[in-house]
């Protein structure tokens, strides 16, 4: 029997949550972000974190330029969100700066200090880490910036 590594949430269980009209709670949290295929040219979904700011939404990728979806993306920028009651098109642009990195978690740590907190202390920061320790952190990372088209 092989190990399973286990990834972002499934993506299914949010879309049926979405689909039975609990977008708008649901949505408060967790967006659907669907991307292009590199390969198989096939749409994918995935449901993640975010955080909105001025009209864009912002997501950090654990995994960096690594994970599945950062790496679709980068091959094709367009994407569809769904968030709350809303769809749209919209555009990515991968982020790897450090310092840009480390505004978007010091953002989050400001609008969810419980549960980012834990987080960071599961990376083995501290649940206030100083600005130094977020550009470290940060540089491991890659955010995602997108932004509507339509």
């Amino acid at each position: 029997m092989t190990k399973q590594r286990l990834t972002a949430p499934d993506a299914r269980i949010f879309r049926a949550l979405y689909a039975i009209g609990l977008g708008p709670l649901v949505g408060q949290l967790i967006l659907l972000l669907t991307t292009t295929g590199r390969k198989t040219g096939l749409q994918r979904v995935t449901a993640l974190q975010y955080e909105e700011v001025d009209g864009a939404y912002m997501l950090g990728s654990s995994r960096g330029l690594s994970a599945d979806w950062v790496r679709n993306l980068t091959a094709d920028p367009r994407v569809e969100v769904r968030v709350r009651s809303k769809r749209f098109c919209g555009r990515a642009e991968v982020v790897t700066d450090p310092e840009r990195i480390a505004d978007f978690l010091a953002l989050r740590l400001e609008r969810h200090p419980r549960i980012i907190g834990k987080i960071f202390k599961m990376e083995g920061l501290p649940t206030r880490p100083s600005r130094e320790q977020l550009m470290t952190y940060g540089a491991r990372l890659a955010l995602v910036i997108l932004r509507p088209t339509d």
